[in-house]
């Protein structure tokens, strides 16, 4: 049995990791080039998978033990409070099976004590996943290797940009991916995310899917996702969010949502126009919030989103405010 640990976040003295328990290692990410058989076989092994229910999982931190039991997908959800503040930056723990002395490595983001936090969709927003065609992305999906995936021109500079909003190198304003996707596919993207040189953060994703599912991949849970943000909200009280997604599913509605819950804490929001047929329903909602007094972008290619943040001061000339 193996536990599968996501990167985890919290402030300086409250902390949440996420993770699974599997009967057994996850398959190995294909290499950067191959493709094609290869990866449809990686990806149908990342959904053949056999969560294990009803397990304790133990997070020893000196004298403070954290424990959580898997649920019937073999999630677990740890929270605890640190007596002593964290350094902020990415911090190393383990977790283990209660009985079972082996660790597993775990890793958890203090973001430092910045402006600006930035929560942002996967799916049509940064990666060309053609969400509004389940055959297109499943083909999409299956068809390429994560470094053979089509990212929107200028999106990682922009994103590499903003990790330095109104700060310097070397305390990045901390990124949060929050995705439809399921946490079967959780390699699959780092992998893809590094490749594609995107801010190292912390990825929130949906419930996992078995492999009969495969071909409803990213059609998820949207109330999720917004308690998903929301939490991540709470975590961090002292930063202001800009917020990414785009019109093929429902990110204009959700942070909508958000704009009326926290008015005063969201500095912008950013939508991608990837849906035609949606562009009169989404710039109803972009000018909805944008009435709350929040920034908006409705856009299409990422040059404009630049602008637009040089417009409002978070980037100049391309050059990050310190």
């Amino acid at each position: 049995m193996v536990i599968k640990n996501y990167n985890g976040y919290g402030n300086a003295h409250h902390m949440q990791l996420y993770g699974h328990v599997f009967e057994k290692e996850l398959p190995r990410l294909p290499a950067s080039t191959k493709g094609g058989l290869y990866n449809i076989l990686y990806l149908f092994r990342c959904f053949n998978i056999k969560p294990i229910p009803g397990l304790q999982v133990v997070l020893q931190k000196e004298s403070q033990k954290t424990e959580a039991v898997t649920e019937d997908d073999g999630f677990f959800s740890l929270q605890w409070e640190e007596p002593v503040e964290m350094v902020a930056g990415w911090q190393k723990m383990s977790t283990q099976v209660a009985g079972n002395a082996k660790d597993f490595a775990a890793n958890i983001l203090v973001p430092h004590s910045t402006q600006f936090a930035f929560i942002s969709d996967i799916d049509d927003t940064i990666l060309i996943s053609y969400s509004g065609s389940p055959l297109k992305k499943i083909w999409e999906l299956l068809s390429r290797s994560p470094a053979k995936r089509r990212l929107f021109k200028d999106v990682s500079r922009h994103y590499n940009l903003l990790t330095r909003a109104h700060t310097s190198t070397d305390a990045p304003n901390p990124f949060f991916y929050v995705s439809s996707s399921e946490w079967n596919l959780y390699d699959y993207l780092q992998e893809l995310f590094g490749v594609h040189k995107l801010p190292e953060g912390v990825f929130l994703l949906n419930q996992v899917k078995q492999l009969h599912q495969l071909f409803k991949t990213g059609i998820g849970n949207h109330e999720g996702k917004l308690l998903r943000i929301i939490r991540i909200f709470e975590a961090l009280p002292t930063q202001r969010f800009v917020l990414f997604g785009d019109n093929s599913q429902k990110d204009p509605s959700i942070y909508l949502a958000l704009a009326e819950k926290y008015p005063h804490r969201i500095h912008a929001v950013y939508i991608r126009s990837v849906s035609k047929n949606k562009i009169q329903e989404s710039q109803v909602i972009m000018d909805t919030i944008s009435a709350k007094k929040i920034h908006t972008c409705f856009f299409e290619k990422s040059n404009e989103a630049i602008a637009h943040s040089e417009k409002i001061g978070l980037i100049v000339n391309n050059v990050t405010v310190t």
